[in-house]
C-alpha cells in the first residue's frame, strides 16, 4: 500500500528537507507539499485525502492551529491523522494542538540526520501500528448497505 502524505510548511527549505527525508525513509510514499494552509484546504476539498498530514504551526495567514481547527470541524476531513511537525516546543502550542485533536506533536530536530531519524520513526509508526476508522462517506455507504 502506498502511503499518501501531505506536508504543509511555509518555509521552502523546510519543505525541501522534509520531502527529502520522506523520499529517503519511505521511497514508496507519495508526498505532496503545500506552502500555506489555504493551499492545503483548497486541495483537500477537490482531491482524495492523504493518509497522513504533516503540519507546521508557524505560518502566515492561517496558522497550523487554524488549519487543524478547520480540518477537525469538517466531517470529511476530521478523521485524517495530523502530525504537527514544527520548531515550536512552547507548552501553549503543544497544549493547543492536542486540544484541537492533533494525532501527534513532533518538534523538528536540529540536524538533518536527527530529523531523518524522526521522520523514519514517524513513518514506521503510521505504516505499521495504526488503525484508522473508515472515512465518514465510506462508513455511511457501508451502513446503508448493511441496513
Amino acid at each position: 500500500m502506498t502511503l499518501r502524505i501531505a506536508l504543509v510548511d511555509d518555509n521552502p527549505m523546510d519543505r525541501h528537507l522534509a520531502a527529502e527525508a520522506l523520499d529517503e525513509v519511505c521511497p514508496g510514499c507519495v508526498a505532496e507539499t503545500f506552502a500555506s494552509g489555504q493551499a492545503l484546504l483548497r486541495h483537500l476539498h477537490a482531491a482524495p485525502l492523504p493518509d497522513l498530514l504533516l503540519l507546521d504551526l508557524n505560518m502566515p495567514g492561517l496558522t497550523g492551529l487554524d488549519v487543524l481547527q478547520a480540518l477537525k470541524a469538517d466531517p470529511r476531513l476530521s478523521l485524517m491523522p495530523v502530525v504537527v511537525l514544527t520548531t515550536s516546543s512552547a507548552p501553549s502550542d503543544i497544549e493547543q494542538a492536542y486540544a484541537l485533536h492533533a494525532s501527534s506533536y513532533l518538534v523538528k530536530a536540529a540536524t538533518f540526520t536527527e530529523f531523518l531519524g524522526q521522520v523514519d520513526a514517524l513513518i514506521r509508526y503510521w505504516t505499521l501500528n495504526r488503525t484508522v476508522p473508515a472515512r465518514p462517506a465510506e462508513f455511511s455507504r457501508r451502513s446503508a448497505r448493511s441496513a
